[in-house]
């Protein structure tokens, strides 16, 4: 206080008469206090740390990195900017927040199964909820940093884990040194000074004083050069313990030296923190003067450089100095300079601001989180009715083809059922006329010769009966019953017609298949309708010949022409329909679709001689 009753110079006097009584304003003040607390409280209430501009700054960077990632959706890039935010706030030493942005890109990465990073981040989210004293789920992520880890980071994270789960201070001084040796091999100063004021800890719960001064004061030095906030916990924790044991000029000396740092005297700020620390291990150690003088040090420094919130608690600490004093208009006069200079200094007061961008900030990160679950749940519930939309077309995909193909299989079967129906009618309409001729030998009183008949007719018929289950029967066996069948013609019709039949050379009768019985019914058209009728003695030629990788049939004759044939037909026989002819027709369409033979038929009148020529040409097929 001053010759004029001020306080260390500040605009306010300790002498000025009041109208009113000095005990009811000093309480109206007090009132006001509480009230511009409240205040202050809802409005900057999450302000529980320091927020200088270069945070604020970081955290907008890294959101629109987020934003951008989010938009691309490179989930990588959103797990790296979650854990730059996070690293942001840990420096500041904010540690709850780091441990919220952590954990998020820690969920990612696990998604991603991006080892190296889940092992970084799982050592970070530890150390944020270590500094929390969230011991247990330190200890979790210790331990899944050292699962995924290499094997020297594992032993690291095993170190911390095991130093936070057991209770013995010579354990967990083991993992600590552990720690130090390879801190100290990686020149990782950050670690080292963190590892030396653990060690600290393990002293004091040894009670070994010397050895807690020691590394603290080593911790301290190693840290101030790399990490000022990390130096400024270790002094907090140094001072603490000298006031713990009553050592209270070192704690002074060692809060001073912090002062005299470069990093305290650059940020106002802590500087303000700093001397209101000072204040109050002057106020432990009962010298009350020293703290006041201190703290209208740290209020004059607030209100000059705008910060808010430093002021009121300097004033608050102040008050509570005036109260046990009993020097309530000193309280009286220090509110209402406060309260004056308040909106100047709210003005003035950027971290208001910043604090306010970055609330803004989160809620934007918080915003694209939401917009991010929503797309990604519109895309599942999308994905949901495509697949589920592609399964119902593969069922409906594989119920046509199964329908499709059981259709064809009962066509294909039906056709089969159809051509052996077929085949088998040949054999009666061939037996009747076979008898008819066997007929004609015995009312002609010709026994050898019906004999003879009956013998070869017998033969051929087995031959046929053998084959009437298959479609195609090898070629020399088709050829063989041909012969039969012309040779029982000849007997009968021994005066009609001779007969020659030609095979290619180039054609294996073994190997080669051919649809049996197909050719004989134009064979037999060709006798009973042409050549019986001549007057004379009439020629049947059937060749087998290779043209490409076809087989051509040819039958010709010289009997009397198709036309000439139906002009001779009697009435009856006008009124009956052949089979015969039509059955043939059939089962070629039938073989046709059944096994793409491609069998063509063609049967005409010769131009320029008597008789019908017949050509027959299918694709030739081996067994």
């Amino acid at each position: 206080m001053d010759k004029n009753g001020r306080l260390g110079g500040y605009p306010f006097s300790l002498g000025e008469p009041f109208p009113v009584n000095p005990r009811y304003v000093y309480l109206c003040f007090m009132k006001m206090l509480r009230l511009f607390t409240v205040f202050f409280s809802v409005a900057f209430g999450n302000m529980a740390y320091s927020q200088s501009g270069n945070v604020v700054g970081e955290v907008r960077m890294q959101t629109k990195k987020l934003e951008k990632a989010v938009d691309t959706k490179d989930e990588s890039a959103q797990a790296d900017s979650y854990y730059n935010i996070g690293e942001t706030f840990f420096k500041d030493g904010n540690f709850r927040k780091s441990e919220e942005y952590y954990t998020k890109a820690k969920t990612i990465y696990e998604k991603l199964d991006d080892r190296p990073n889940i092992e970084k981040t799982s050592r970070k989210l530890a150390q944020s909820q270590e500094k929390q004293n969230r011991i247990t789920p330190a200890i979790s992520n210790y331990s899944r940093a050292a699962e995924v880890s290499s094997p020297k980071s594992r032993v690291l994270n095993s170190n911390d884990a095991t130093r936070l789960s057991v209770s013995s201070p010579e354990a967990k001084e083991e993992a600590i040194r552990s720690n130090i040796r390879l801190n100290e091999k990686e020149k990782d100063n950050g670690a080292l000074a963190t590892s030396y004021s653990q060690m600290a800890d393990v002293n004091i719960q040894q009670n070994d004083i010397p050895k807690a001064e020691a590394n603290l004061t080593s911790a301290y030095q190693i840290s101030k050069k790399e990490a000022p906030q990390q130096a400024l916990e270790i002094n907090r924790k140094l001072t603490d313990f000298y006031v713990d044991h009553r050592k209270f000029d070192k704690a002074i000396e060692a809060k001073k030296k912090v002062l005299e740092e470069n990093f305290v005297k650059e940020n106002s700020k802590k500087e303000v923190e700093q001397i209101r620390e000072l204040a109050d291990i002057y106020i432990k150690k009962n010298n009350p003067e020293e703290a006041i003088a201190l703290l209208k040090k740290s209020y004059g420094i607030a209100l000059e450089k705008g910060h808010t919130l430093d002021a009121q608690k300097s004033v608050r600490k102040l008050d509570s100095l005036y109260g046990i004093s009993g020097n309530t208009d000193a309280s009286v006069r220090l509110y209402r300079d406060f309260l004056g200079n308040l909106p100047e200094l709210v003005g003035k007061d950027k971290s208001l601001v910043d604090e306010k961008v970055l609330e803004d900030t989160e809620q934007r990160i918080t915003q694209l989180e939401k917009e991010k679950e929503l797309k990604d749940e519109l895309i599942r519930k999308k994905n949901i009715f495509n697949y589920g939309l592609m399964a119902a077309l593969a069922i409906l995909t594989a119920l046509s083809i199964f329908i499709f193909r059981t259709l064809k299989k009962v066509q294909v079967k039906n056709k089969k059922i159809a051509l052996q129906s077929l085949r088998r009618e040949m054999n009666p309409h061939f037996i009747f006329n076979s008898l008819n001729s066997v007929n004609h030998f015995i009312a002609t009183n010709n026994e050898l010769e019906a004999n003879q008949y009956l013998t070869r007719f017998s033969k051929l018929m087995r031959g046929v009966m053998e084959n009437s289950t298959e479609d195609f029967i090898p070629f020399q066996q088709e050829l063989d019953l041909l012969q039969n069948y012309l040779a029982l013609e000849k007997t009968r019709f021994a005066d009609k017609f001779d007969y020659q039949i030609e095979v290619d050379e180039s054609l294996n009768t073994q190997s080669l298949n051919v649809p049996g019985m197909l050719v004989q019914p134009f064979l037999e058209n060709a006798i009973w309708h042409g050549l019986r009728y001549r007057t004379d003695k009439g020629f049947l030629s059937l060749r087998f010949e290779k043209e490409n990788q076809q087989l051509k049939i040819k039958v010709e004759d010289n009997g009397i022409g198709i036309e000439e044939s139906k002009k001779q037909k009697t009435e009856h026989q006008k009124a009956r329909k052949g089979r015969g002819m039509k059955n043939t027709v059939e089962r070629i369409s039938l073989l046709n679709d059944l096994y793409n033979q491609e069998i063509e038929c063609k049967i005409t009148d010769k131009k320029n001689a008597q008789g019908v020529a017949v050509e027959i040409t299918y694709k030739l097929m081996n067994k």
